[in-house]
């Protein structure tokens, strides 16, 4: 129940993505010091990426879990997130919870927090794939997530009838928007200079779990084949840190003349990359959202896709893993104009940029509120 008349709400970011879509939350939050006590919670599942985002958004985590631990399986993240923040959870008792999406730290957290009677709002709530090995293990991941939460954001209205339709109680699922597009255009206002490469530029992402093995090698060999057959293109790829992704990459794309392969980049030198990108190959959720706002064409690798707005409208096509198949498709775009203009007209199917504030808005009437509230942690 909120004491004094402010609301304690513990944000929980394990890695990049979340860092990213609740930046701009736990910045809101901030703004209202009289309304909210706002502890921002780094689980530290992705280390050095984590903690580089936090840095881009000119965050620091209140309370650091420091669960990462190199080549550690599920289960063993699952273990060590729940005991660590169970503890962080007797220790600072918040009114709320707050996770985002679908990782094993915002399941975990969010299920912690259902044990300690505490509410839960998820964030991004209700994409579904239908497929529950696709992708692994988030899709598992956002359904529990949604078992326990609360309050259900939901960035589309199709994530708010896919809640519907599992018997959620309309007044607990509240379309918001999506909070990539707030903290996209945010950070996308202060950049002026582009990156620059010869040719046209594609800019890949590529790190899924559920691709390893021969559907990741295939993926690279699709980018050996693009940049081999198109001297007028350079590729850029920001490579995960995931030993996993690492091996297949430099062993089948390393030395490639233009080629590049990075380092994770800045959230700042990702936005620029995307702004002078002529397309995207992408395995990535949060790019998938953030790609279209450009006028930036999508070909997502990936079997099947939890968000089918951009597909809708004609910006994304998924084309999977297989090789011929991604170099067809993206050839396709680099070669025929017509087809390239009907998947680039800038877009945002995901939001206007106001997410944040609708969900920091519902949780300021949380504060007058604590007869409601008490009954939640009751029920």
């Amino acid at each position: 129940m909120p004491a004094g008349g402010v609301l304690t709400v513990m944000t929980v970011v394990g890695t990049r993505p979340e860092v990213i879509k609740l930046a701009p939350v736990v910045k809101a939050l901030k703004k209202q010091p009289d309304r909210f006590r706002s502890i921002l919670c780094s689980t530290g599942q992705h280390r050095q990426m984590l903690d580089q985002t936090l840095d881009s958004f000119g965050l620091v985590a209140d309370l650091d879990l420091r669960v990462m631990v190199v080549n550690q399986t599920l289960t063993d993240l699952t273990i060590n997130v729940m005991k660590a923040f169970t503890a962080a959870l007797q220790g600072n008792r918040p009114d709320v919870v707050l996770v985002q999406g679908d990782t094993t730290s915002a399941m975990v957290c969010a299920l912690a927090a259902f044990y300690e009677k505490i509410p839960v709002g998820h964030v991004e709530a209700g994409l579904r794939t239908g497929d529950r090995y696709n992708p692994f293990p988030e899709e598992i991941n956002r359904r529990v997530v949604s078992t326990v939460a609360t309050w259900h954001y939901a960035p589309t209205e199709s994530a708010v009838q896919a809640l519907l339709r599992e018997g959620h109680h309309p007044a607990a699922v509240h379309l918001t928007g999506n909070t990539v597009v707030d903290a996209l255009l945010d950070v996308a206002a202060g950049i002026e200079d582009y990156s620059q490469v010869d040719g046209r530029l594609i800019l890949v992402t590529a790190h899924r779990r559920e691709s390893f093995g021969k559907p990741f090698e295939n993926l690279c060999l699709a980018l050996r084949d693009l940049v081999e057959r198109n001297p007028d293109v350079t590729i850029v790829y920001p490579v995960h840190l995931n030993p996993k992704v690492q091996e297949p990459v430099f062993r089948i794309l390393g030395n490639l003349p233009r080629l590049q392969l990075t380092e994770p980049v800045a959230y700042e030198e990702l936005v620029r990359l995307l702004k002078s990108s002529y397309l995207v190959l992408t395995d990535s959720g949060g790019i998938q959202e953030e790609a279209p706002v450009f006028g930036k064409p999508v070909l997502v690798l990936r079997e099947v896709s939890e968000r089918p707005e951009a597909v809708a409208a004609g910006v994304a096509k998924i084309v999977g893993t297989d090789r011929r198949k991604i170099v067809r498709e993206t050839e396709t775009l680099l070669k025929d104009r017509q087809a390239y203009q009907k998947m680039s007209r800038a877009v945002s199917p995901y939001g206007d940029g106001h997410a944040a504030e609708r969900i920091v808005h519902h949780l300021d009437g949380l504060v007058d509120q604590a007869p409601a509230l008490a009954g939640v942690r009751r029920g």
